[in-house]
């Protein structure tokens, strides 16, 4: 009983305990904030590999490979696979409505199918709402229906499914770039985009203005170097794209750099689609022309078909299947299918197989050992809290060694006396620690807003997603996490009061008494 009243005595009364208090509150809630911010960048780099190449790709880089279409059946005959798409990667040039030119990468894909491997379809940006966002308080969002016709959207949002456009001729074949990537949209503070408009200086100095909606009128010129089956540079070949939508994934280098196209249209500026194979035939044969009646040189004479080749195939896993077991079903199949058309393909000692975890092995690694070092950091200053906490008490136990004497004459024993500095030590670090985790989530779930506030007021960009590759600050709190810094708290706070304990457990109580 003595124990619980002089406890809340001393907490109450004295100003030191209150200050280490909030040092502990407050060493606590920024481990934990650090913690949170960087281990949800990390989760949120994880969970962004399936968004862009799915669980395992297969890949073939620049000639590619043919027969895919019976690569991704035998993979879906797979119970481990959830589903497969054909893709071609490639790097080129656009020039945007602004005559600005932009080196990009290209992808062109398959929509329907890259959206049961991606998520795709929910990538792509303009869509109906039929609610604003949380951040959109004030509506302002061109996607609500008191802006935009709902049904011009769902042609824009399908339009971006089939990756094509209907301008008045029919559907024609379209490109889908990352939001971030021509510059005409301007994102508000809420996260919403709004479109610009499109101005280009002209040779006599003057300004062209132009009210350009890519999804509408916007279109996009790509320049692209064909390659042959054996991977050489052909020419350069250049075609002009409507814009067919926009997608958002999330990360800004995605955003700002990718662009997808349709595959066949890939294929064929490529030379990668289905052709004729030709050999040429005796220089001296000759044919008649059936317009003409004339005698002309004998057309090279075909001989088989040139399949068309894609350059990966990107597999998604199914429901409990882990990337890297895909990655041994993947090897497997794709073992039976080069066997399979052997000399058609590459063989599977050549091909390269890896998951989303071995292509972004590299920002992960970085990302992991930054986590570490700057948790080993401020694991080092929340343990200055042992020497907190230990000079505090070492003082309040020679300011109390009366009080001390007096306990221990009245028949307190030396355990007693221990635990009332040990209690008192507990106390301290359980409040201290459920604060700092208090504030700690007050802040890592308003850490979007409060950024905002931050630049709106002071116009500093702390988080730039030019720099940080996502968007958005990661505001996930793992709780688990948190009981670990919440233990953390309490037992740095134990191990700073147990000197103190120990010395005032094994004071004489005579010379206590007389201490002056």
């Amino acid at each position: 009983m003595y124990q619980s009243l002089l406890n809340r005595r001393y907490l109450t009364s004295k100003i030191m305990p209150l200050l280490s208090l909030v040092a502990v509150m407050l060493s606590t809630g920024t481990i934990l904030v650090t913690w949170s911010v960087m281990g949800g960048f990390l989760k949120t780099l994880m969970e962004s590999g399936r968004t862009l190449i799915g669980d395992v790709a297969i890949t073939w880089p620049n000639a590619g490979f043919a027969h895919y279409d019976d690569l991704i059946a035998r993979l879906e005959r797979e119970p481990e696979v959830a589903a497969a798409t054909p893709i071609i990667e490639t790097f080129g040039m656009i020039r945007l409505p602004d005559d600005q030119l932009q080196a990009v990468s290209i992808r062109g894909v398959d929509g329907a199918s890259f959206d049961r491997v991606t998520g795709y379809a929910g990538t792509l940006f303009w869509k109906p709402l039929d609610k604003p966002t949380p951040k959109d308080r004030n509506r302002k969002d061109l996607r609500l229906p008191e802006h935009t016709d709902p049904a011009f959207l769902e042609q824009v949002y399908h339009n971006g499914l089939t990756l094509s456009r209907d301008d008045g001729t029919g559907p024609e074949p379209a490109v889908v770039p990352g939001i971030e990537l021509t510059g005409l949209n301007q994102r508000q503070p809420s996260g919403v985009y709004t479109p610009m408009t499109s101005m280009r200086p002209t040779a006599d100095g003057q300004i062209d203005v132009k009210n350009i909606f890519m999804p509408r009128n916007g279109s996009l010129t790509l320049t692209l170097l064909a390659i042959d089956s054996n991977g050489r540079f052909a020419d350069a070949v250049t075609r002009r794209f409507p814009v067919a939508n926009e997608f958002q994934s999330g990360i800004y280098d995605a955003d700002s750099q990718i662009v997808l196209a349709r595959l066949d249209a890939l294929q064929t500026m490529l030379n990668m689609d289905e052709a004729q194979k030709t050999e040429p035939g005796n220089p001296f044969d000759t044919t008649i022309d059936p317009e003409t009646g004339e005698e002309v040189p004998a057309l090279p004479r075909v001989v088989g078909v040139e399949p068309a080749r894609v350059t990966s195939v990107l597999v998604r896993a199914s429901d409990g299947v882990d990337s890297w077991a895909l990655r041994a079903v993947c090897s497997r199949v794709y073992g039976l299918f080069a066997s399979a058309h052997r000399d058609q393909v590459p063989s599977e000692f050549s091909i390269v197989i890896r998951t989303w975890q071995e292509k972004n092995a590299t920002l992960i690694s970085a990302v992991e050992k930054e986590t570490g070092l700057v948790l080993f950091i401020f694991g080092i200053v929340c343990f200055t809290n042992v020497f907190l906490v230990l000079s505090i008490f070492w003082s309040m136990v020679s300011e109390k060694t009366k009080d001390v004497g007096i306990l221990r004459a009245l028949g307190a024993g030396q355990l007693g006396i221990a635990w009332l500095w040990l209690r008192y030590g507990l106390l301290i670090g359980v409040v201290g620690s459920v604060l700092g985790v208090a504030m700690a989530y007050v802040i890592v779930r308003n850490i979007n807003p409060i950024h905002d506030w931050i630049g709106a007021t002071t116009g500093i960009v702390i988080w730039d997603p030019t720099v940080y590759y996502f968007i958005e600050v990661p505001n996930d709190m793992n709780w688990l996490h948190a009981g670990f810094v919440f233990a953390a708290g309490v037992l740095t706070c134990l191990i700073g009061a147990a000197i103190p304990a120990t010395r005032a457990a094994r004071m004489d109580p005579v010379k206590a008494l007389r201490f002056e």
